[in-house]
């Protein structure tokens, strides 16, 4: 079984930046591919950026393309979202995901493991 827990949302003024981590339960957290989603009320939930295993991929969505990255220290069991030149449409609850395979996805549906969720504000 796998755990993950996010923190490090919060409130920010548009322009800034933001870092988020997931920590995650579980000896094997270098098997798993690693995402990143945010979901809005009344919206779908969205993906934002995920990573390979090893951490030698990444993908993004292109909303975040240039201003997001994410990485992972599979020492620390960590994935990491740094987010920066925030904007109000960022605001949202960010969501960890994981998913035991060696390629990442980009739907929702793709990955088994979720945490809680943090909320990000972004003031404008």
């Amino acid at each position: 079984q796998v755990q993950l827990v996010e923190s490090g949302g919060g409130l920010v003024q548009a322009g800034g930046s933001l870092r988020l981590f997931c920590a995650v339960s579980g000896r094997t957290f270098s098997s798993y591919a690693m995402g990143w989603f945010r979901q809005v009320p009344g919206k779908e939930r969205e993906f934002v950026a995920a990573i390979s295993q090893s951490g030698g991929s990444t993908y993004y969505a292109d909303s975040v393309k240039g201003r997001f990255t994410i990485s992972r220290d599979n020492i620390k069991n960590t994935v990491y979202l740094q987010m920066s030149s925030l904007k109000s449409e960022d605001t949202a609850v960010y969501y960890c995901a994981a998913r035991y395979s060696g390629n990442f996805a980009n739907t929702p549906s793709a990955y088994p493991y979720w945490g809680q969720g943090t909320q990000v504000t972004v003031s404008s």
